[in-house]
């Protein structure tokens, strides 16, 4: 089985998927639903994705089951009608906040995906990708240390190189 000629296979950033405007470092809010809320405006400034579409659907997503991963991470998803490709924001939440995962912990990076309903096999790899992306221990640590929506910006789509100048 051959790789489609895409440089990124088997790599692990999620450059294509998410936009460097829809990056939050610092998400100061009081629920998961108000997480939510700014991370759909988010990404409509961002993309012109209608902020109350995506909100609806990711909230009737979250009502079906909550989307906390474990070890602190959350990726709330939906598929969005009308939409040409996936397309994610990414949040550092202050204070975590419960999406309900296995493990009890509380979510405070959070990963939203939106993708279009007519592709629906894209939607499964994309969350494939952004699943894999965060069962990472050392890449949760760096995004947690990451100062900044640049440097987080770099981590998520894997520009980020050491420069020791």
């Amino acid at each position: 089985m051959q790789g489609g000629g895409q440089s990124g296979e088997g790599m692990n950033e999620l450059g294509d998927l998410v936009a460097s405007e829809a990056i939050l470092p610092r998400l100061l809010v009081t629920s998961r639903r108000q997480a939510l809320q700014l991370m759909t405006e988010a990404l409509e400034s961002a993309t012109g994705v209608s902020a109350r579409g995506a909100f609806d659907a990711v909230l009737l997503r979250e009502r079906l089951s909550g989307t906390g991963v474990g070890d602190g991470v959350a990726i709330p998803h939906a598929l969005i009608p009308g939409l040409k490709q996936a397309i994610g924001a990414f949040a550092r939440l202050e204070p975590a906040q419960d999406f309900d995962a296995l493990d009890g912990r509380p979510a405070d990076l959070v990963f939203m995906l939106l993708a279009p309903a007519e592709r629906g096999g894209d939607h499964l790899k994309a969350l494939a990708r952004v699943s894999r992306f965060f069962r990472s221990a050392e890449m949760r640590d760096k995004l947690r240390a990451a100062r900044g929506a640049d440097e987080l910006y770099a981590l998520i789509a894997g520009n980020l190189h050491s420069d020791a100048a």
